[in-house]
């Protein structure tokens, strides 16, 4: 049996999402779904893929694994498309406070928020942040996650942040999952810079990304705009600076206040804008007519009980929208992509084919990896889910229970009943 050759076969359903572009609007229902499919993969790319009894005369089943899906549905590997899942410490305690009502200025006035897990994480070894962040893309990869982007924004100084982007880097090397890496180290405004935003971002642009572009630590630079944080003026300001040194761009726009952050995201020519629950109709617009990728994080309104993503009205515009977990120590201390499901179903409006799109397609779009990842087209990477059970549509309809079984990465099954086989 030759490495990265696989055969799955007699899948009750073949859920391609096929597409080598995001999908727009009521696109986004079109699944293209074979039934009785099978799968070939050979070298860790896909070679073949249609109806069962068709593929299989043309291929000879030694030199692969096979694995028989009769009774299954089979997806593409799902892309978590914003985390934040390198960083040190917990804020268990601070949740159970703000479940007791304690608001967020009194939390602070405790040692917790943001700057409590940034403390943690600059005391935390390297060694320590890359076991932890192991542990962390293997609970991922269990939901069915083969392609992860991970976001810095923990360290707020230089020597942290490009820590946690080298145990990025580190983990993409020796985890099965892909990893794809985002500086953001204008998260926050720690204490030293308080009242010198402006200082801050002329810093991160004369000192911090020219290091993180010469270790090769980062394709892509984040920055939340946000009032009190950082504004229009400094985001673009430092995303043209990244723009120029060959970063693609993201954006944290529009989640508390809106102010123009997709607007901003459109301008700058972003991969993607992410959270949105404040966006205004003119953003959206500009989204869908740049081709800037809408990411909605339900997870993260959930847990702060605010006012979920305006998603119909973003598909209805003509956006493309991608779901991501934003897997965080803070807001979002979550990696369930059934809840992640759940939430966009139920309480977002979206269908279960808009779904599982903006979890495949969608969501390698807003990671730049639409033509590699995300369908099961021919030519694409080998990255595959197997669930448990004949159809996608019990993604939704089993409320937060993980229905995956089987991974299948670059053409080999590294993962079975939830169990991670390769090290």
């Amino acid at each position: 049996m030759t490495e990265g050759n696989i055969i799955i076969k007699n899948a009750a359903q073949l859920v391609t999402c096929s597409g080598n572009e995001a999908k727009k609007g009521l696109q986004m229902n079109e699944l293209d779904i074979v039934e009785n499919g099978t799968i070939v993969i050979e070298d860790g790319v896909i070679t073949r893929v249609g109806k069962t009894d068709e593929v299989l005369k043309t291929v000879n089943e030694e030199g692969f694994q096979v694995i028989d899906a009769r009774g299954k549905a089979v997806l593409p590997g799902f892309v978590d498309s914003h985390t934040h899942f390198v960083f040190g410490g917990n804020r268990a305690e601070e949740y159970s406070w703000r479940l007791k009502g304690v608001d967020y200025m009194e939390i602070m006035k405790k040692g917790g928020g943001i700057l409590s897990t940034v403390k943690a994480t600059r005391n935390e070894t390297e060694e320590v942040l890359y076991e932890k962040a192991y542990e962390r893309l293997t609970s991922m990869m269990s939901f069915g996650v083969t392609t992860v982007e991970g976001k810095s924004g923990y360290g707020l100084d230089t020597e942290t942040e490009l820590k946690q982007l080298r145990v990025m880097k580190k983990t993409n090397d020796h985890h099965p999952m892909d990893v794809v890496s985002t500086y953001m180290g204008a998260h926050a405004v720690p204490p030293e810079y308080e009242g010198q935003e402006d200082r801050m971002i002329e810093d991160i642009i004369q000192h911090v990304l020219p290091r993180v572009q010469q270790e090769g630590l980062a394709e892509f630079c984040d920055v939340f705009t946000e009032k009190n944080v950082f504004s229009i003026e400094q985001s673009r300001k430092l995303l043209m600076a990244a723009a120029v040194m060959g970063f693609k761009l993201k954006m944290h726009a529009d989640e508390i206040v809106p102010l123009g952050g997709a607007e901003l995201a459109a301008e700058m020519g972003a991969v993607s804008a992410d959270h949105l629950l404040q966006v205004s109709e003119k953003g959206m617009k500009a989204l869908a007519d740049e081709n800037v990728v809408a990411t909605l994080l339900p997870g993260t309104a959930f847990s702060l009980k605010a006012s979920y993503a305006p998603a119909r009205a973003l598909l209805d515009a003509g956006c493309a929208v991608a779901l991501a977990s934003d897997f965080n120590p803070g807001s979002c201390h979550t990696e369930s992509l059934p809840l992640i499901i759940a939430l966009a179903t139920l309480y977002m409006g979206l269908t279960p084919e808009e779904t599982v799109t903006a979890l495949t397609l969608n969501g390698a779009a807003a990671i730049g990896r639409e033509k590699e990842i995300g369908s099961l087209d021919v030519g694409k990477k080998g990255d595959v889910v197997i669930l448990k059970v004949p159809s996608y549509h019990f993604l939704s309809y089993h409320i937060g229970v993980n229905t995956v079984e089987q991974v299948v990465k670059n053409g080999q099954l590294v993962l079975n009943n939830r169990h991670l086989l390769m090290k």
